[in-house]
């Protein structure tokens, strides 16, 4: 399956998640927007952070959303590389093998978005 399936399957998911319970995505909303306020860090460092998380926790759907955020707000496969790599040296090899799933995406992501 590729990513773009991946991340449309995942938002398929929310929202029926969403349609159960009202709560669920109000107080998540809230909190996401809580903490992308702020001047000290941009967007593009809080989405390298949030996925640096999503690699380290291994969420694949977090990850396939926060690789498509990160090129939304900037980020370059260079500046992933090096996040990934530091992401592997400090999680070892379970990190190691989401770390190779999120520069998977970014190059899938990043043909399509060339062939528009």
């Amino acid at each position: 399956m590729s990513w773009v399936e991946k991340n449309e399957d995942m938002r398929n998911a929310l929202r029926a998640l969403n349609k159960a319970n009202k709560n669920i995505p109000a107080g998540f909303g809230a909190m996401s927007k809580a903490a992308l306020e702020g001047d000290a860090l941009d967007h593009k460092t809080k989405e390298l952070l949030a996925l640096a998380m999503a690699v380290s926790v291994r969420c694949e759907p977090c990850v396939g959303f926060h690789v498509e955020a990160l090129m939304k707000h900037g980020g370059t496969r260079e500046e992933l590389a090096e996040m990934l790599a530091m992401n592997v040296q400090m999680g070892g090899g379970p990190v190691l093998m989401y770390a190779a799933k999120a520069l998977e995406c970014w190059d899938e992501l990043a043909a399509l978005k060339d062939k528009s």
